[in-house]
């Protein structure tokens, strides 16, 4: 397979966006919001799920398979991982509070859930080509769109989180606070 330096890449992109995710789950106890660690989980989740589909078909080109038979077998393990990381991210109790606090879509939203819906379907759509040999020429390129796909959605949600409005802070109760400093002499 002649990308192989073209997938490494992509794989070290995703490890930083795994790697962002992380960091914000750990700081300073980590996310609590759901509107926090919903986002924080998909960066992870499809994060992860885009280092395995750029490390898929170098490990498998090793075996001496066919362009189609790497590729294919690549695809059905990136579809079967979207399909569990999906699966338990709408199953999390943190998913279903923060699904349930969009009580009204806006005119905004709309545009941002016909972009999602294009994303996803198009994520969905070129795996199944892949593995049914229906475009052998662009098999290549099919599944190269799909990881990039999957790392912009994992950018998408790490966005998200970023520009999310938080509400205010609560003060800190300075005599709830342990001393610092001073010497011990």
């Amino acid at each position: 397979m002649q990308d192989t330096d073209l997938f490494m890449e992509l794989a070290g992109i995703a490890g930083v966006f795994v790697g962002f995710g992380a960091l914000i789950a750990v700081r300073s106890g980590g996310a609590s919001e759901p509107q926090e660690v919903s986002p924080v989980r998909v960066t992870v989740g499809f994060g992860v799920m885009a280092i395995i589909g750029a490390l898929a078909p170098v490990t498998l080109d090793q075996y001496e398979l066919t362009d189609h038979e790497v590729l294919a077998l690549s695809s059905a393990l990136v579809a079967v991982g979207l399909v569990g990381v999906s699966f338990m991210h709408v199953r999390s109790p943190e998913y279903k509070a923060y699904a349930a606090s969009w009580e009204r879509l806006k005119p905004s939203d709309v545009v941002m859930v016909v972009a999602w819906v294009l994303l996803v379907g198009a994520m969905a759509l070129a795996p199944i080509v892949i593995v049914l040999g229906v475009a052998p020429d662009l098999e290549a390129a099919l599944y190269f769109t799909v990881l990039v796909l999957i790392l912009l959605l994992a950018a998408w949600a790490l966005m998200s989180l970023v520009f999310a409005q938080r509400g205010p802070q609560p003060a800190s109760d300075p005599a709830a606070l342990p001393a610092t400093g001073g010497s011990n002499a």
